[in-house]
């Protein structure tokens, strides 16, 4: 799995004053009418839970200058949970999940479907706000290191 190449998002949840986010590589497309994407999360982590909690989410997808705050929400700079929507600028469109407001764009999904495949968990949420940010170069993840296209 190493060797698919992925853009590099992270998916937001917001469910009775609690916040999640977790960087994933794991989300596409489903159908564009109605707008429609998936995303998938690991099962094992019990705090993923709020995704399916929340009725909702938001995909924000990552710039190539963004690698650091794709660290933050990955766990790898060990950066407390709590403490992960201190870096960045967030704010919400519709549903209330964390939108990334420097985001080449974000994804307002409403949850409409949630499937457990092996060891994730895939949420299918139906698009109902966009916001575009400024267009640059993506960040990848592909042979377990982050590259630009």
């Amino acid at each position: 799995m190493s060797r698919l190449a992925g853009h590099v998002h992270i998916v937001t949840a917001e469910h009775e004053g609690e916040r999640r986010g977790v960087t994933i590589t794991a989300a596409c497309s489903v159908s564009d009418n109605p707008a429609t994407l998936l995303v998938c999360l690991n099962a094992i982590n019990p705090k993923n839970g709020i995704f399916a909690e929340s009725g909702s989410f938001a995909l924000n997808l990552l710039g190539a200058e963004q690698m650091d705050l794709a660290h933050v929400f990955s766990g790898k700079n060990n950066v407390d949970p709590s403490a992960r929507f201190e870096h960045g600028t967030w704010g919400k469109l519709e549903t209330g999940a964390p939108v990334l407001q420097e985001a080449v764009a974000a994804f307002d999904c409403r949850l409409i479907d949630i499937k457990t495949v092996a060891t994730h968990i895939v949420l299918f949420g139906e698009v109902v706000a966009v916001t575009l940010g400024e267009q640059k170069p993506a960040l990848v993840y592909l042979d377990r290191d982050y590259r630009t296209l």
